[in-house]
């Protein structure tokens, strides 16, 4: 039997509005979020995955974990919340993590938007709209 891999995310809110990053050459949205590496804690790499998407830096006490669902065949979704004094301008938010494709270098995510949750459960993927309506009522997001 395969292991399943962890990836660990960060839910940037106001409570009633998401952060989302638009994933390059795909017509879906998706948090922050990657796998962990050996040594990491989720909470670790939650935040790196955040700074490496957004440039954003979460300060390890302001996250709320919401513990950790299946997500995809072989693979976890650890989750933590993260409720910013502000929600961040998107327009200046920067992927600096890239994949290549045919010899071309692009970021993750290309742009960045923020969205009430029923537009969001609209946007991102089918695993991770069930993942984010199945989480449980928690201080800082809705309750779904």
């Amino acid at each position: 039997m395969t292991a399943r891999t962890t990836s660990c995310g960060i839910i940037v809110t106001d409570g009633y509005r998401v952060l989302l990053g638009h994933a390059t050459r795909s017509p879906r949205w998706d948090i922050p979020k990657g796998l962990i590496e050996p040594g990491e804690t989720r909470a670790a790499a939650a935040i790196r995955e955040l700074c490496e998407e957004t440039g954003l830096v979460a300060p390890p006490g302001e996250l709320t974990d919401l513990g950790v669902y299946d997500y995809l065949r072989g693979k976890n979704l650890a989750l933590m919340a993260w409720k910013p004094a502000e929600m961040p301008d998107p327009a200046v938010l920067v992927c600096i993590s890239t994949f290549t494709v045919s010899g071309v270098v692009l970021p993750e995510f290309d742009r960045f938007g923020i969205f009430p949750w029923d537009d969001a459960f609209r946007r991102v993927g089918k695993n991770l709209a069930r993942v984010l309506q199945s989480l449980p009522a928690t201080p800082g997001l809705p309750s779904l």
